[in-house]
């Protein structure tokens, strides 16, 4: 069965082709109920319709862009035409109408944009300023609301309950049931009247109605998990200025006229326009599949909803928001789309296509066997010719038999586990602090064989501070209370402060209680508080100078850099980032006196002491330099390259966060491999990973550099003993994952948190971005969301992968388990005794007890730590193993046993006698098969260990569902016998049921004795 599935049921955790995934599709043929079974797949052909329209979005962008180049070069000969603007508009206090913006930006009409003023004058028509952004005026912005609209997509109405119960009635066989009982009541009815004649019928309607109502529940509820998860994936944020304040504001709350500061790794949140920045460059490939990046400027300021800042940072004006964009019309498009199904959803319908098979074929026979035995008993009473309406009861039952024995072999619940499971867990995840994207990383995460985590943020705390310098050649530690800037001469202070102030990424603002705050990475945060603690002031160094080009950040580089326009004429340029990097592009440093001077050998060799001193006190260290131009120096200027002079070196503590040792050891335990893979030092990565117990003795510390340099052949060597890479780039830490995923079969997980990140998160079995330092580019591309950017949080992840997995391996166990033994003993007593011992109710209550109930009960077992004990089962593991093989056959031939001892022996043991001897045997077998799923549901807890009362109490779902089945049955049995096709049974006969069912316990745990 296991190459059968691997072969046509085989996808991927991510990425599958549309030809893959409408393979398998083909491969089910006719399902039950195919609502339900593929309710939680992808609509392949909403996606056909998203591509379809990313492609025209290509054209229409490439069409503007030609246009308003076209426009731009006419510009000064052309009138533009008359633009009226609407009534309604003006009175509410506008000059331009949603419309005629959407025609601007989406149109890139440069002709329209010069023709309405540029960004000043449509700010002014819009009633905002570029520099404070919108007022808060409520009434005000309840108006512009209701002219512009709101920043949010059109999407499918939540579903009611009453819309599940519908599609659980569309299951095929319950219709079939549904006609058979509507049958039996018409014959019952003229046969026998009212009412006895109507109860076999109705206790099909009744059972019927049962399953759909608790099915429908159950599908209700998942999918109330679903839409909470959708909704906290949906909290996004951005920087905005409104009543001349910085604020974090949700992009659904963003109106036309707002301010929105942008920066490298954000997604433009609406339609707008560019109002100033540097060296913006866009990268649109996700609204028009275009992979080539556009530069944002004043010559180019469109920006679209859903395209991503690639580099640079900026200020934009936002002109249309929700489903006036390209991009909300194709999200709304994409929303319906779905998720792509993960591969044990595939694979169990894999299984739940082969047993259904199996099961339809058992279920003509057993039908074909019934009626022979009719005929047959007909046929030597002489009365074959004369069919009495007891006859065709007696078809109509054989019928609806056969028509169960599907309803009860085709395990159309297998897949539904699967989702009910993962909706169980992405729950319990979210109040662990991890955000589940796509439903396949929640099984994927319990087969990682190895984790390639960050450093900064992830191992370590993210609060950093400053707390060694190295200035004019002095060592100083940063105490409370110490005033370093009288120990550093003016001339020195004065370009370091500039430095600080004007080479910065983050910004010193006045909060609305009127108190100062920083806004920026961790790691700009604390070069901005060292220089403040110098006696800076923010505004009056940004004022002093004007900034001519800006660099930012990026790991390729490892560092920054800004040309300014000094007061005194002259420019100079400064440079910030990883100390090696920048200190090889020094010539000079300045001294003890404040003078610059040629840096010679010696000067060279104290500082990368210095260096690497800091480094093995664990502290990032970064370098900052200075360079004076000439005065023919232009925004279009390359920033320089080499020439500069050291200003100094800083060290800064982030502390390793409390639990990550801890959390690697579990790891360890686990079988997975920590790696980690850094932008920082590499005395200061071996350090902290030390400190973590992720460097060992027997293993390798490597840089970027030397890691590129090596042959395929040496990399193979290299790549098992890696445990920290330092210095290294986006496209090394693609390479590595790469070779591990492919070379080395692994099932990686990797985390990021920056937009350069995006391809390794992209190429691992599952991305782990960071919800606080994590840029939107890296998250769209994670798997998982880690909320607290914790590590620990990573485990935990782990941990819930391993449990899912689990718990669908056990309820998969127990679901083929009451396959088997139904199949067998319904087929078996058909063919020798001429009837089913187990009636349509019967058999309808048991698929409730293995299907939506025995997922309840065994598919949301919480995670314990004895799963991080145990090897990660990787990229080959059978997920119906040998283990599983053994307890289903052994635990199946036991219960077949029972029965039909019961069948051949128990009239005689239990002393039946009587008219009624049949119905009261009948019952019993029902009752004991019923306790032997109850018990076996016991046992199904573990596939292996014989504790399996282990922590019972503390599921309170598995509690509730056994209580429930056990109530359930009393009531079937005592009082519910005529519909049900039972008879009450004496205090003996009961003892009886439950003792029987519970010596498959003892036979379960003799089963795990026996090696596979």
């Amino acid at each position: 069965m296991e190459s059968y599935l691997n072969e046509n049921f085989d996808v991927k955790a991510k990425h599958s082709s549309s030809e893959v995934l409408e393979r398998w599709r083909k491969l089910c043929g006719v399902v039950k109920n195919p609502k339900r079974r593929f309710r939680f797949t992808a609509n392949l052909s909403k996606r056909g319709e998203a591509a379809a329209m990313r492609r025209t979005n290509q054209e229409k962008l490439r069409i503007a862009v030609l246009v308003s180049k076209a426009a731009f070069q006419f510009i000064q000969g052309v009138q533009p035409s008359d633009y009226t603007v609407p009534e309604g508009v003006k009175a509410a206090g506008f000059q331009i109408c949603a419309e005629e913006l959407g025609s601007i930006v989406e149109g890139h009409d440069i002709k329209k944009f010069k023709f309405h003023g540029g960004v000043d004058g449509i700010a002014k028509k819009l009633s905002t300023s570029t520099t404070s952004g919108l007022t808060t005026d409520s009434d005000l912005l309840d108006r512009r609301q209701e002219i512009f609209g709101i920043n949010k997509f059109a999407e499918s109405e939540s579903r009611s309950f009453w819309v599940f119960v519908w599609e659980a009635l569309q299951d095929m066989t319950l219709m079939i049931l549904a006609a058979c009982a509507f049958v039996s009541l018409i014959v019952g009815i003229a046969m026998e009247g009212w009412p006895h004649g109507a109860h076999d019928g109705l206790g099909i309607v009744a059972s019927i109605l049962l399953v759909v109502f608790v099915t429908a529940s159950s599908d209700y509820r998942q999918s109330l998990q679903f839409k909470d998860l959708d909704n906290e994936k949906k909290k996004i944020t951005v920087q905005v200025t409104r009543n001349g304040y910085r604020q974090k504001l949700s992009i659904y709350e963003l109106l036309p006229g707002d301010v929105v500061h942008l920066s490298i790794g954000d997604q433009v949140p609406a339609d707008g326009l560019f109002i100033s920045g540097f060296s913006v460059s866009i990268d649109e490939s996700s609204l028009t599949g275009e992979s080539e990046p556009v530069m944002a400027s004043a010559e180019n300021p469109f920006l679209l909803s859903g395209t991503k800042v690639r580099d640079g940072s900026c200020k934009m004006l936002v002109a249309t928001v929700g489903m006036r964009t390209q991009w909300g019309k194709l999200m709304a498009t994409l929303s319906e789309g779905g998720d792509d199904e993960t591969p044990l959803q595939v694979k169990l319908n894999g299984v739940a296509t082969i047993i259904g098979k199996i099961g339809l074929f058992f279920a003509v026979v057993t039908f074909a066997v019934l009626v022979q035995a009719l005929v047959s008993r007909k046929w030597k009473e002489g009365t074959y010719l004369s069919w009495s309406g007891d006859d065709a009861l007696a078809m109509l039952e054989s019928f609806a038999v056969a028509v169960t024995i599907v309803v009860v072999a085709v395990p159309e619940g297998l897949p539904l586990a699967v989702t009910l499971s993962l909706a169980f867990a992405m729950k319990k995840m979210m109040n662990d602090k991890a955000l589940v994207r796509h439903l396949a990383a929640c099984e994927t995460m319990g087969s990682a064989t190895t984790i390639c985590s960050d450093k900064t943020g992830t191992l370590t705390t993210n609060r950093m501070t400053v707390v060694k310098s190295c200035m004019c050649m002095s060592v100083k530690e940063m105490n409370k209370g110490t005033d370093l800037s009288s120990e550093i001469p003016e001339p020195a202070l004065k370009i370091l402060l500039q430095s600080i102030f004007t080479n910065t990424g983050g910004e010193v603002v006045v909060n609305k209680q009127g108190k100062t705050e920083i806004l920026g990475t961790p790691t700009e945060t604390a070069i901005l508080e060292f220089g403040l603690s110098l006696g800076g002031d923010f505004q009056t160094e940004r004022e002093l100078v004007k900034i001519i080009k800006v660099e930012p950040f990026n790991s390729t580089k490892k560092r920054m850099g800004v040309v300014v326009e000094l007061p005194e004429k002259g420019f100079r340029a400064y440079c910030k980032g990883a100390s090696e990097i920048v200190l090889a592009t020094c010539e000079k440093f300045i001294d003890s006196n404040g003078q610059v001077v040629s840096l010679d050998e010696v000067s060279t060799n104290h500082l990368k002491a210095t260096i690497d001193q800091f480094a093995s006190e664990a502290l990032r260290t970064l370098c900052l330099a200075y360079k004076d131009l000439g005065s023919d120096v232009t925004a279009d200027s390359p920033i320089p390259e080499s020439g500069y002079t050291c200003i100094g070196i800083v060290g800064i503590k982030d502390p390793v966060r409390p639990g990550v040792k801890e959390s690697v050891a579990i790891c360890r335990s686990a079988g997975i491999i920590v790696r980690m893979v850094t932008g920082d030092n590499i005395n200061t990565a071996k350090a902290i990973a030390r400190e973590c117990g992720i460097l060992t003795d027997d293993g390798i510390a490597i840089e970027g550099p030397d890691f590129r340099e090596k042959s395929h052949e040496e990399l193979l060597k290299l790549i098992p003993k890696i445990q920290v890479m330092a210095r290294s780039s986006p496209l090394d830490k693609h390479t590595l994952v790469k070779h591990l995923r492919t070379t080395f079969e692994e099932v990686v997980a990797v985390t990021g948190d920056g937009t350069n990140d995006a391809p390794a998160l992209h190429e691992a079995d599952i991305g782990l971005a960071m919800g606080i330092a994590g840029t939107e580019v890296a998250k769209e591309s994670a798997d998982v969301i880690i909320l607290d950017d914790n590590f620990s949080t990573i485990v935990t992840v782990a941990k819930w992968g391993r449990s899912v997995y689990i718990n669908i391996q056990k309820f998969v166990q127990f679901q083929l388990t009451v396959n088997v033994v139904a199949l067998i003993v319904n087929f078996s007593s058909a063919c020798l005794t001429g009837s089913a011992p187990l009636t349509a109710v019967q058999l309808l209550w048991v698929n409730m007890i293995m299907d939506t109930l025995g997922a309840l009960a065994l598919a949301t077992e919480p995670p314990n730590d004895a799963l991080m004990k145990q090897s990660p089962v990787g990229r080959k593991g059978n997920f119906i193993s040998n283990v599983m093989w053994r307890n289903i056959l052994g635990q199946s031939m036991y219960q077949f046993l029972v029965i039909w001892f019961l069948q051949a022996k128990g009239k005689t043991l239990l002393e039946l006698t009587g008219d009624d001897s049949d119905l009261t045997l009948n019952t019993l077998i029902f009752n004991s098969f019923v306790f032997c799923q109850v018990f076996n549901e016991i046992s199904s807890r573990e596939m292996e260990k014989m504790n399996v009362f282990k922590g019972i109490l503390n599921n309170d779902v598995f509690v509730g569902v056994l209580s429930c089945t056990v109530i359930f049955q009393i009531i079937i049995i005592e009082f519910l016998g005529t519909f049900a096709n039972t008879s009450h049974l004496s205090y003996t006969q009961w003892s009886v049921s439950i003792f029987l069912g519970f010596i498959g316990m003892p036979i379960s745990a003799g089963l795990k004795l026996i090696p596979v």
